[in-house]
């Protein structure tokens, strides 16, 4: 075989390997996106998306952006010869192409009335004619994971195989950071899992200087001498490496780095929420410097909108977590390792996610184990009896989904988590809330007795042809509504610049939106203030490339 292709299509962005198939599965590159290129910014935003604009706009979406994320690579794709992709439910059920609605709607009275059947996701190769990818030949394979359940995706299953967790004999979680934080608590042989709603902070996003974890992002931060903070910056080979020292009350810097940062990622913003907690600069949901910012290299800071926006994503964590451990009904101490998967669970210091909430207060060990989503879709690549495999694990594991989204025990700490975080409630008033509603209060913070990491960067390997990244998806959202006047007013309420009213089609004016910087159906801006109310966003198609 010639080339192949492994592709995580996580919910913030795609992540690609090039791999010579003929060459014991050598990396040559490493491909990413900074963005999901469907409208939203989370997992319930691009599900709507889909349901609303209809499935043939929202695929043709993502068959374009993996077609470019290919040719990023700068290899003729009619040379690949298979293709492998890992995700949760929801991202692989759309770059196959069926049916989502049972992922999108809980209920099955709801799902029976509207006559979903819901679809086969066990492990299957099909062809990239199967599914419209026109960038491959239309022979060329395709591999697509399988699910534990329709809840639980290959995703999930990926940072159960990969953490090696059901082999420990112990009781343990393991959460994906990400905007749909997907979590397991593996208990006495059984498996229960949930997935919370994050948000995009956890993937740098939402957050005024946020970015993903790419080059130049500042992943960390250190405390250093009088005041200062140690900027800790991810390189070309998205290696942390120490960068400005810069004191975040008053922005004065010492020992200025020759490396430049450009934003700041997940995994920085919960190193600086925890440093600030510790130096009392910050008190949610207050930054205490004179003009409630703290300041990093390059000009980047931190408000008090970034910290609130923060806040939800970690309390939305910690009530997942603790709403996993007491559903099964185990005490705190009975947890012994918390298992970190994904970038933000690679560069995050477990020490300081652990004061934010985003690992549970009382552990022995965590370990951090990296991008599980790419590295099993790189084994389902480039060996012919992963996918079998991963089927038999699938089958294997006894599981219990909990739906975060009915559970009264996520609603009730989920409540308290945006009280302390946006309200300023005390801690000693949170725990009085949690026994008020029949739940064990939170216990103080024990700190792990070990700290493992198996990675040293989400993508351990990038190839020798390096990281390419593929800022400008390029795929737009067009059409023109019959009374538009050319106003722009729909333009300039676009909170992400994300639209343009261009002269010219049959109706005088149209409109063009990138569809990676749009908010989607959770905004729709545009639409409220047409002043002739002709414009309808579901209306819009995809354009050709450009």
């Amino acid at each position: 075989m010639g080339y192949g292709i492994a592709l995580d299509v996580g919910t913030s962005g795609y992540r690609t390997h090039l791999v010579d198939l003929s060459k014991n599965g050598k990396i040559i590159s490493t491909a990413i996106t900074m963005r999901h290129p469907l409208p939203g910014a989370n997992i319930m935003d691009h599900l709507h998306f889909w349901l609303e604009n209809g499935a043939d706009v929202g695929h043709r979406i993502v068959m374009d952006t993996v077609g470019r994320l290919i040719e990023v690579h700068g290899i003729d794709p009619k040379q690949i010869d298979r293709l492998a992709v890992c995700g949760n439910p929801a991202q692989v059920s759309m770059f196959e192409n069926i049916e989502i609605r049972d992922l999108a709607f809980a209920g099955q009275s709801l799902l029976k009335r509207l006559n979903v059947k819901v679809p086969d996701r066990r492990a299957k190769v099909i062809t990239a004619g199967d599914i419209g990818l026109t960038t491959l030949r239309p022979e060329a394979q395709v591999v697509i994971p399988p699910s534990i359940r329709h809840e639980i995706g290959a995703d999930a299953l990926a940072m159960i195989i990969k953490s090696n967790m059901l082999e420990q004999k112990e009781t343990c979680m393991v959460t994906d950071y990400g905007t749909n934080a997907e979590m397991g608590l593996f208990y006495d042989g059984e498996l229960y899992t949930g997935s919370a709603a994050a948000g995009p902070a956890m993937e740098g996003q939402a957050i005024e200087h946020g970015m993903l974890a790419a080059p130049y992002a500042i992943s960390d931060f250190s405390f250093a001498e009088d005041g200062y903070w140690n900027n800790i910056i991810l390189s070309d080979a998205l290696k942390p490496v120490v960068g400005t020292k810069v004191n975040p009350s008053t922005n004065e810097i010492r020992l200025v780095s020759d490396i430049q940062a450009r934003g700041i990622t997940g995994t920085g913003v919960v190193a600086a929420v925890a440093l600030g907690l510790e130096s009392g600069l910050i008190e949610p949901p207050y930054i205490r410097t004179k003009d409630k910012v703290l300041h990093f290299q390059n000009d980047i800071s931190f408000g008090e909108h970034d910290l609130g926006e923060a806040g939800k994503a970690m309390g939305a964590i910690r009530a997942g977590h603790r709403t996993l451990i007491e559903e099964v009904g185990i005490d705190d101490n009975d947890v012994k390792t918390m298992y970190l998967a994904g970038a933000s669970g690679t560069y995050v210091d477990p020490i300081k996610a652990q004061t934010v909430g985003m690992v549970p207060r009382v552990i022995d060990k965590t370990v951090q184990v990296g991008n599980t989503s790419l590295m099993m879709a790189y084994d389902l690549l480039v060996k012919d009896e992963a996918v079998d495999e991963m089927q038999r694990v699938a089958d294997s594991i006894a599981s219990k989904h909990i739906m975060f989204a009915t559970s009264k025990i996520f609603e009730d700490m989920y409540v308290n988590e945006i009280a302390y975080w946006v309200e300023g409630m005390p801690f000693d008033m949170y725990n009085e809330s949690l026994r008020s509603s029949g739940l064990r209060p939170l216990p103080p913070i024990v700190r792990p007795k070990s700290t493992c990491r198996i990675v040293s960067s989400d993508i351990p390997v990038i190839g020798d042809r390096g990281l390419k990244i593929l800022d400008n998806v390029g795929v737009y959202l067009t059409g023109g509504f019959e009374g538009c006047i050319g106003c722009k007013k729909c333009a300039k309420e676009c909170p992400e610049r994300a639209l343009e009213v261009l002269e010219g089609g049959p109706y005088g004016f149209s409109i063009k939106i990138a569809t990676e910087h749009c908010l989607g159906t959770a905004c729709k801006n545009c639409e409220s203030v047409c002043p002739k109310h002709v414009y309808r966003f579901s209306d819009l198609k995809v354009t050709e490339r450009s």
